[in-house]
């Protein structure tokens, strides 16, 4: 069985685009010939018969704008767009101005919707893009599921791990295929410094260390009439109820606990994301984490994340995992055979035959993908899990909230059992893995 000409065409241009990208990427010659290799392998086990019905219809859930500056799901929704077969018919922001510049986008004839409940009620959409801000993923991303619709759903993952938990538990209850967007999966350079880790080629792992940057400080600022054009009670949704102020919203909500976890869950998600997958960790994590840093500004109406900090995860096998806003940007694999260094821009090693000399043909390989979204639409299509499905996604931003809750709680240390899911012997910490959401009037 085939793909309509038009399909097959554009995969072999994606496929041969792909090598010239990894080419350029400086990718020492053995990864990009082994990433071919396997994804050509993946391709054939893909169902490659489309009926003439079969255009999935995307559905974008937060845009963003010119008025924040923050469009990745707008960006998320273009991608999706680009490929063939797929179709962006609807969009919906609680900010009017975004709302029409997400329609202009994708069409005179995309609807448009303030209430995601509206979006997701027409049985025409297959998919949804999840742009919003942190704290509404988990309530649109339920419902998304329980309505029948695929999901890809910005990083980080959730606001708590509690809902980390529960969202994991809805998608195997519904069977969906749920992407997150952490594209550094998709990324050859990572990809290829944790097979080389996998696969020993540094000894043992002592520590891996992640480098996020310094998140900002900010405030106090200023209570201001909510314009006419943006819902604020609706964009607070779950949150507590607070005055409106503009820095609050769009780019900045990320400075704010009431809705992210600043740096350590922006980039923290990304680099510690690398970490697990080089350390085999998708499904579990840390035994203990205990932190430091330097506190928000204090007031009313300031940002309340945490803007410099050093982390110490330890694992139960003796690694460590060291998270700090010191650094270059990157993650950085210490063995005893030497380094490893991986960012978006660089893959080097203490000894660049670390990088050179090709992995065995035994050698334990990775999923492969070199393109986050177009993974999700193959995935849409065969019913198999993207590089990032959900439970990795839970669990890599999982992490980045026990930091948060280690400094939340003056940076004393906390047990954490990974298999449960709970802390050992800390009832204040565990009261801390839920929230109790605010009923929306």
């Amino acid at each position: 069985m085939a793909y309509p000409p038009e399909f097959s065409a554009a995969r072999r241009q994606f496929l041969q685009a792909s090598l010239t990208a990894l080419a350029a990427a400086g990718l020492p010659a053995w990864a990009i010939r082994d990433a071919h290799a396997l994804g050509r392998e993946r391709e054939s086990d893909t169902p490659r018969r489309v009926g003439p019905n079969d255009v999935i219809r995307f559905g974008a859930i937060g845009v963003g704008g010119s008025k924040g500056g923050y469009q990745q799901g707008l960006n998320d929704t273009r991608a999706a767009a680009s490929h063939p077969g797929c179709k962006v018919v609807a969009v919906c922001d609680v900010d009017s101005v975004h709302l029409d510049e997400g329609a202009r986008v994708f069409g005179p004839d995309t609807a448009k919707y303030k209430h995601y409940q509206d979006l997701l009620a027409r049985h025409d959409i297959d998919a949804v893009v999840i742009g919003t801000p942190d704290h509404w993923h988990a309530t649109i991303a339920t419902a998304a599921m329980r309505a029948g619709k695929d999901v890809y759903c910005e990083k980080p993952l959730t606001l708590t791990i509690d809902e980390g938990k529960r969202l994991v538990k809805t998608a195997r209850e519904t069977g969906r295929v749920f992407q997150v967007g952490s594209q550094q999966r998709s990324d050859a350079k990572f990809r290829t410094a944790c097979e080389l880790v996998r696969n020993g080629r540094l000894g043992k792992i002592k520590k891996v260390t992640t480098h996020l940057p310094t998140g900002p400080t900010g405030g106090p600022f200023e209570i201001k009439p909510v314009p006419a054009d943006f819902d604020w009670n609706l964009w607070l949704g779950p949150a507590p109820q607070t005055d409106y102020v503009f820095e609050r919203t769009h780019g900045n909500f990320r400075w704010w606990l009431d809705y992210s976890g600043g740096m350590l869950t922006d980039w923290g998600a990304h680099h510690n994301d690398i970490a697990q997958w080089g350390l085999g960790r998708d499904g579990s994590g840390p035994a203990s984490v205990e932190a430091l840093a330097s506190g928000p500004r204090v007031g009313v109406n300031c940002y309340t994340t945490f803007p410099e900090f050093d982390v110490t995860f330890m694992y139960s096998d003796g690694v460590t995992l060291f998270c700090t806003n010191k650094g270059e940007n990157g993650v950085e694999f210490e063995g005893e055979g030497g380094t490893i260094f991986v960012s978006r821009g660089v893959l080097r090693a203490s000894d660049q035959r670390l990088l050179d000399d090709p992995l065995p043909a035994n050698a334990t390989r990775l999923y492969v993908s070199d393109d986050h979204m177009g993974n999700f639409i193959a995935c849409m299509r065969s019913r198999e899990e993207p590089i990032c499905d959900v439970e990795i996604g839970h669990r890599s931003v999982s992490i980045c909230h026990l930091a948060n809750l280690s400094l939340r709680l003056g940076g004393r240390k906390l047990n954490w059992d990974a298999r449960r899911e709970e802390f050992v012997g800390d009832k204040e910490a565990n009261s801390l893995l839920k929230r109790t959401p605010r009923k929306i009037a």
